[in-house]
């Protein structure tokens, strides 16, 4: 499944580097971490959300129609950078390469706080269901949250044939599991959510609907959405891992995104399906609800189980991408060059640990503001990849491209002009956490000039 790992030394410049990564992993391992990462905490969160911003049917649904054409249309592009430039640790490296070192570095140090923190908010997440389930642990969710994290800390410490064969499994058994339930649903579900839409429902969606806030639901609402999707171009933060890139890179990108657009299209419509619009609203566990219209008083507990399993799969990603971001930057001297060690496994050590260091700082926080903070970050790193795109085509002719984007330029420029519409709008929408977002990047600037000086100095540790 991941291929005979000891022997498989990579032979580009970062094994040559950083005595190192190891070219070990294929298609199934790329889907299974985009699958494994994606569909986590936000399929729980997102649908109350969602339906409280938008009470009607037509809307809940079409957001996630919406999210899905933008990672389809950047699908194409991310995945001509991603053969083009084969290398462990994600956008960063495309930024680097076509706008300089501290675009690149601004990519990186957010792509890294933002996984940093999305492992934070998933490990909340797993503590808050696993009190649920087991009432003496309630009020120690925190304490659970650095737990599954060094757990999950020390299985990766033993290197990467760990990491991918655990991220294979779960995925797997996360993606029968919510069949399981979408099937259930349609199949044994009253259909009471979809039609008739309450008439209390309907007059507040026809009153947004003809004001202005529609624009500021429609805009929450695509955070959201943003924030639950993200992870599908998982398998290009292990690129200098991957078998074949130029064939396994694309493949995996085109099948991450269907994948997992169609499971949360589905998983939203089958709640939708047995739950009036009104009971979703506003409620953080509609999945649970729609699961006890189904199984009755054994539901909410099933799913409570499930999300674990789901957000667990997602922790142990998040882990893999946040330790190979801060390995890229630290191999190109943008970082402390001891974060680029290497263990016998293939696993950046001691970037892994202070990718957990800084996690941990991030469980203090809450849910909603990591959410609205880390959204901020995807999407702006996302605009910056794209114009990487045109960047390099212009400036780069000659590059060796295996793989050409379709519909370049019209898919990418679609994709850019949607990115930079939504980062505008949540400035006006969610300018506290913006602000907060803002100010992080500020911070980048300094940072950038010491590990510059740093490293050009010789004194790399």
């Amino acid at each position: 499944m991941t291929g005979d790992i000891k022997s498989a030394k990579a032979n580009d410049g970062e094994s040559s580097r950083a005595g190192g990564l190891l070219k070990a992993l294929g298609v199934w391992f790329g889907i299974s971490v985009a699958i494994g990462n994606t569909i986590a905490a936000g399929i729980v969160r997102t649908p109350g959300d969602i339906a409280r911003w938008l009470p009607d049917p037509t809307l809940f649904l079409g957001v996630w129609i919406i999210g899905g054409l933008y990672a389809l249309f950047g699908a194409s592009s991310l995945s001509e950078l991603a053969v083009a430039i084969p290398k462990s640790g994600g956008q960063y490296n495309y930024s680097r390469k076509a706008l300089g070192e501290y675009a690149g570095f601004v990519v990186g140090w957010s792509d890294w706080l933002s996984n940093c923190g999305t492992l934070a908010a998933v490990a909340i997440v797993v503590g808050e269901y696993t009190g649920d389930l087991i009432p003496v642990l309630d009020n120690y969710e925190k304490a659970i949250a650095f737990f599954v994290i060094i757990f999950f800390t020390l299985l990766q410490s033993h290197g990467i044939d760990w990491g991918s064969r655990i991220q294979v499994v779960t995925a797997l058994l996360k993606t029968i599991a919510f069949m399981i339930l979408v099937s259930a649903c349609f199949i044994l579900g009253s259909h009471s959510g979809l039609f008739p839409q309450d008439r209390a429902s309907q007059l507040e969606a026809q009153h947004m609907a003809s004001h202005w806030l529609l624009v500021v639901a429609l805009m929450k609402a695509l955070q959201a959405v943003f924030y639950s999707i993200d992870g599908w171009h998982g398998v290009i933060y292990l690129g200098g891992e991957i078998k074949e890139p130029e064939k396994s890179v694309p493949r995996t990108i085109f099948i991450s995104v269907f994948s997992v657009v169609t499971i949360y299209f589905l998983l939203n419509a089958a709640v939708l399906y047995v739950l009036p619009i009104d009971q979703i609203a506003g409620n953080n566990f509609a999945l649970g609800l729609a699961a006890e219209k189904v199984f009755g008083a054994l539901g909410g507990p099933v799913i409570r189980v499930i999300m674990i399993v789901s957000l667990l799969s997602c922790i142990n990603a998040v882990l893999l991408f946040s330790s190979r971001i801060l390995y890229g930057l630290s191999l190109d001297g943008l970082f402390f060059k001891g974060m680029a060690s290497v263990n016998e496994g293939g696993t950046p050590i001691r970037a892994l640990y202070l990718s957990i260091a800084v996690a941990f700082v991030f469980v203090l926080g809450t849910f909603e503001q990591v959410m609205a903070i880390l959204s901020f970050f995807f999407v702006a790193n996302y605009a910056l990849s794209y114009i990487s795109l045109f960047v390099l085509r212009r400036r780069e002719p000659d590059l060796k491209r295996p793989y050409l984007a379709w519909g370049y330029p019209w898919t990418t420029a679609l994709a850019l002009l949607f990115s930079i519409a939504f980062l505008a709008g949540a400035l006006i929408t969610n300018h506290e956490q913006a602000l907060v977002a803002f100010l992080i990047l500020l911070l980048s600037y300094p940072l950038f000039l010491y590990f510059r000086k740093l490293n050009h100095c010789g004194n790399p540790q």
